[in-house]
């Protein structure tokens, strides 16, 4: 393999089009997967509008929306790293609310925030309709190796050394769940793209020889 550094701006305008290539008339479920440090939301967001311009709405959801109550997320305590990493979020409620509807067959009708964490209750998002087409990002950690149903996956890896050196003070209880991640799930080794982001200025796109 060898590694590719390209800009941000490149990043998005290159998996834009690795997306907009595929079938026009079905819909695709993306995962953009990473750590709170690698910042998986902003390559989300930033592929909306480039998405658009080449006719495919694009529709966001963040796993940040998905948790599970805290009396279930906290049972173990505020700083476990394997709640983090196995309890954490609510991946039969993102698999039941967005990604079977959007999938193959799906009714089209989803829910893109299901659950408000700062009030610890239900977020009361209303249904909406997917257009025809449409390319729903999916942002988040640890989203990979679940079995969770993606159409494409972006992996957003960071080194170990970056990780820790990235990632708030308040928030390093998760890293042995990245750790764990990485160990278990390994992955770099399937998703679709692979982006090294030690550097978040400075991106590079593994691809094969």
């Amino acid at each position: 393999m060898r590694v590719v550094p390209v800009s941000f701006e490149v990043l998005v305008e290159d998996l834009a089009d690795r997306l907009t290539s595929r079938e026009s008339d079905s819909r695709i479920r993306v995962a953009v997967d990473g750590p709170p440090a690698a910042d998986p939301g902003r390559l989300a967001d930033a592929l909306v509008g480039p998405l658009r311009v080449r006719g495919r709405p694009a529709v966001r959801v963040d796993t940040a929306d998905f948790l599970r109550p805290a009396s279930l997320r906290l049972e173990f305590g505020r700083t476990n790293p394997d709640s983090f990493y196995a309890g954490w979020f609510d991946e039969a409620g993102l698999t039941r609310e967005v990604l079977v509807p959007a999938g193959p067959g799906g009714s089209g009708r989803v829910v893109t925030r299901l659950w408000d964490a700062g009030r610890d209750r239900a977020a009361r998002e209303p249904y909406q309709e997917l257009p025809p087409g449409a390319i729903v990002l999916v942002s988040g950690p640890l989203l990979l190796g679940s079995g969770l149903p993606f159409d494409f996956s972006v992996h957003l890896a960071v080194s170990p050394a970056a990780l820790r050196r990235r990632t708030a003070p308040g928030e390093a209880w998760t890293l042995p769940a990245f750790d764990r991640y990485a160990g278990e799930v390994s992955p770099e080794s399937f998703a679709d793209v692979v982006v090294r982001l030690d550097d978040p200025r400075r991106p590079a796109v593994v691809t094969a020889r």
